[in-house]
């Protein structure tokens, strides 16, 4: 009896770019943006679309929150080094179905979004203690 192998494993065996754990914070990424941008999670798929900038964007506040100042670290970590990173494993969950695009998207729309040299940089506001 042949046991079937799950996509996500088949894909990190042929794509070997990028851990598994980063095709997981970007699904999480997702639904981060989904959030924030105040999609609804249901209904027709036009309605809740992220576009592949809204996404990367989504993705730098979402590591930033998760990691601070680690978050440059841990993704380069998991083998994503720039925003096109971002685009190839957007297209990979794609190719195995776990993600889904509109006619409209192209891998390219994650090229160059921001420079990942700087941008996990948290940002401070800074104020007096004495209120001035």
């Amino acid at each position: 009896m042949s046991e079937k192998i799950h996509p996500i494993v088949q894909l990190l065996q042929q794509d070997q770019r990028f851990h598994l754990e980063a095709y997981q914070f970007v699904r999480e990424a997702l639904s981060y943006a989904q959030e924030i941008l105040k999609m609804p999670s249901g209904g027709e798929e036009g309605e809740h679309h992220i576009t592949g900038q809204q996404l990367c964007e989504a993705i730098r506040l979402y590591a930033v929150e998760q990691y601070g100042f680690l978050a440059r670290t841990v993704l380069n970590n998991w083998g994503v080094h720039s925003t096109s990173d971002f685009g190839e494993i957007v297209y990979n969950l794609i190719r195995i179905k776990h993600m889904k695009k509109s006619e409209h998207d192209r891998r390219e729309d994650f090229n160059d979004c921001y420079d990942f040299e700087n941008a996990f940089e948290p940002i401070f506001e800074l104020s007096s203690r004495d209120g001035d």
